[in-house]
């Protein structure tokens, strides 16, 4: 588990959009789509949250390297 400031949390957030952004245009609706948290936990595309914890470990790597 990730404890993230809350700068970090935005920069994640940031860097996920981006990353969505650069496969697959500014579709609003897909996207929250994918993030949709379904009953048992996931997300409506599991891609969508190994893409997030990318970013997460990501952003928690370029913190510690600081």
């Amino acid at each position: 588990m990730y404890q993230l400031s809350e700068h970090e949390a935005f920069r994640a957030m940031s860097l996920f959009l981006a990353q969505f952004a650069e496969r697959a245009g500014d579709d609003l609706a897909t996207l929250l789509s994918d993030i949709t948290i379904e009953a048992d936990g996931g997300t409506f595309d599991p891609a969508a949250w190994d893409d997030w914890m990318t970013c997460v470990r990501t952003v928690k790597s370029e913190a510690a390297a600081e």
